[in-house]
């Protein structure tokens, strides 16, 4: 450790004052505050990172960041703050932590982690600051319908098409043949199968088309 005095001379007497009798630089530091802040916004979150400069690669590996954050027209005052778990200098926030169409600023400190026993430090100066803006969400439109699209839907609308058809003779001739034998069709056997054929084919367009 060191010992840190102070000297002055008042009323023309040159007095010592004992300042810090026991000085360990170690356990005073103030770091330069983080540089080159960035951002990539995406519309399921967005990164920011940023980049350290002058500090020894013993203290880099025992860094402790905090992020802070806000829309840009809101005051410092009600930002959001985020102590990062790790000593890599980049961040992310998840999209649901933002809001659509609203541009936010950030900024970062840093010190010397609060779980680190040899050295102690205060936090740094915060850095410049960042926009960035969540990306929206790609809609979608009707113009996803190409060409390609309904020719993969018409392979399955078509077999649906001709198995009603099929269906539909395979009941009239049967209820044709009832005819010939001089018997009495009944309801009971030609409209329900008429309306379940139907009915198949129609659940199985809108499946399709939903």
């Amino acid at each position: 450790g060191y010992r840190v005095s102070l000297q002055g001379n008042f009323f023309g007497r040159n007095d010592t004052y004992m300042t810090f009798p026991e000085y360990n630089p170690r356990k005073h530091i103030k770091l330069d505050p983080p540089m080159n802040i960035q951002t990539n916004a995406t519309a399921s979150k967005c990164q920011i990172w940023w980049s350290m400069w002058n500090v020894p690669w013993y203290l880099a590996e025992i860094l402790q960041y905090e992020l802070q954050y806000k829309e840009y027209s809101m005051s410092w005052e009600v930002a959001l703050n985020k102590t990062l778990p790790s000593s890599l200098p980049q961040v992310e926030i998840e999209a649901t932590e933002l809001r659509s169409g609203i541009a936010y600023v950030a900024r970062v400190r840093c010190k010397v982690s609060e779980n680190e026993n040899s050295y102690h430090s205060q936090w740094s100066e915060w850095s410049e600051t960042t926009v960035f803006q969540r990306a929206d969400v790609p809609k979608v439109t009707e113009k996803i319908l190409n060409t390609k699209t309904m020719q993969y839907l018409f392979i399955p609308l078509s077999f649906g098409t001709l198995l009603y058809l099929f269906w539909s003779c395979k009941l009239s001739s049967r209820y044709c043949c009832f005819l010939t034998l001089g018997q009495k069709a009944s309801p009971a056997l030609t409209f329900p199968h008429q309306l379940l054929s139907f009915s198949h084919s129609i659940v199985c367009t809108m499946g399709i088309l939903r």
